[in-house]
């Protein structure tokens, strides 16, 4: 526990104190790519297994890339991203989609992004609002419910 603790500050303090944005990617790896993130100031509770991402923060990982004020991380012992949650408004693109809303949760594990509290999503000229929407990683299908919106039809 000592060593992870001393990991974690030989890492964590130096960039927090010299830099204006934190990089923490040893920090954020998920197995199969990591989780790139930048913020203006990160706090980690090494024994709770949690960190606070707040600022200007930026989470990516392949084809997603959200944006938010603040992100609360839950990771393991390893240590892995197990769990996400970003507040303050939300602003995700996830394989051409792009999502705002007031809320977002990730589960790494199951590879699910889930905005909620008033959502809208847009894709081309197409787009939707609805009270909650999960866009599952791996495939980018998005479920969304209590939706209104307007999807385009070719002229003929």
């Amino acid at each position: 526990m000592l060593a992870r603790c001393a990991w974690v500050a030989c890492f964590v303090l130096p960039t927090t104190t010299f830099a204006p944005s934190v990089t923490a990617d040893p920090l954020l790896d998920v197995g199969k790519g990591d989780v790139g993130v930048q913020a203006d100031t990160l706090e980690v509770d090494v024994a709770a297994g949690t960190a606070v991402l707040t600022g200007k923060v930026v989470l990516s990982k392949g084809d997603m890339t959200v944006r938010c004020p603040r992100f609360d991380l839950k990771f393991d012992s390893t240590p892995h991203v197990r769990w996400a949650k970003g507040s303050g408004g939300v602003v995700a693109d996830v394989r051409g989609v792009h999502g705002e809303a007031p809320e977002v949760e990730l589960d790494m594990v199951k590879q699910i992004l889930e905005m909620r509290g008033g959502v809208k999503l847009s894709r081309g000229q197409g787009w939707i609002q609805a009270e909650k929407a999960t866009i599952e990683l791996a495939t980018a299908r998005v479920t969304a419910t209590q939706v209104k919106g307007s999807i385009p039809v070719p002229k003929p």
